[in-house]
């Protein structure tokens, strides 16, 4: 992957969010995403390696599309400003589909790159599945946030959107109550690749994939809630 030419690509295109410039360049668009793609298929058979069940996982529909949904924004830009992938047992990338836990990257205009791992933004049923889960299986739990790997290497779950008093249904003196107010079950870290480069991004990616497994598997044990 050849990350100056993604990282340059990028930073234009955040300057020039149009049509005509993205036609414009689509040649460089089609170049650094087939190479995108190159290195996710590597992804997956690598991380199949300790997490088996990814191997079925299909590079192509793991991939974004660089074209934003506008429908409900009041940003018009009609594209994206990096480039990401979200690797899953269920094949389905959004939350909102109830795919289940993930590992999900990006790389954006600024050169930062998102290494992440467990479930953003779940739906209300998945969530409070979770939340139960947490609380029914408190050892597991208690065992994946003390992991070594998880700690030191991601710092613990993020705590976007935490609740300030215990969610309904949920008693206060319940086990893990603090991990129960999360609204995602995830975690994630940034770095800068624009000035200092990796000599290998695949497998620093895959180091912070390997890192997130006893997130992403305890909360695999969890049954999907099947929309009706």
């Amino acid at each position: 992957m050849h990350i100056r030419d993604l990282t340059q690509y990028l930073a234009e295109l955040s300057e020039n969010n149009n049509r005509a410039w993205f036609v414009m360049n689509k040649p460089r668009y089609d170049i650094l995403r087939a190479e995108f793609l190159e290195l996710v298929t590597k992804l997956i058979a690598d991380i199949s390696k300790f997490d088996p069940i990814l191997a079925s996982c299909n590079p192509k529909k793991a991939l974004f599309r660089i074209n934003r949904d506008m429908r409900f924004s009041h940003d018009k830009s009609p594209y994206k400003t990096h480039f990401s992938a979200s690797l899953t047992a269920s094949g389905l990338k959004k939350p909102s589909s109830g795919g289940g836990p993930a590992y999900y990257f990006h790389i954006d205009a600024d050169g930062q790159l998102l290494i992440a791992g467990g479930e953003y933004m779940p739906p209300s049923d998945r969530l409070r599945a979770i939340r139960q889960q947490v609380i029914a299986d408190a050892a597991g739990f208690s065992k994946v946030i003390k992991t070594k790997s998880i700690k030191d290497n991601y710092g613990g779950l993020q705590e976007e959107g935490k609740l300030t008093r215990p969610p309904k249904g949920f008693d206060a003196d319940s086990p893990h109550i603090e991990y129960v107010k999360l609204k995602n079950f995830i975690v994630w870290k940034e770095s800068s690749i624009k000035k200092k480069i990796p000599a290998d991004l695949g497998k620093e990616v895959l180091a912070g994939f390997k890192d997130a497994y006893p997130l992403v598997h305890w909360l695999r044990q969890i049954p999907l809630v099947v929309p009706e």
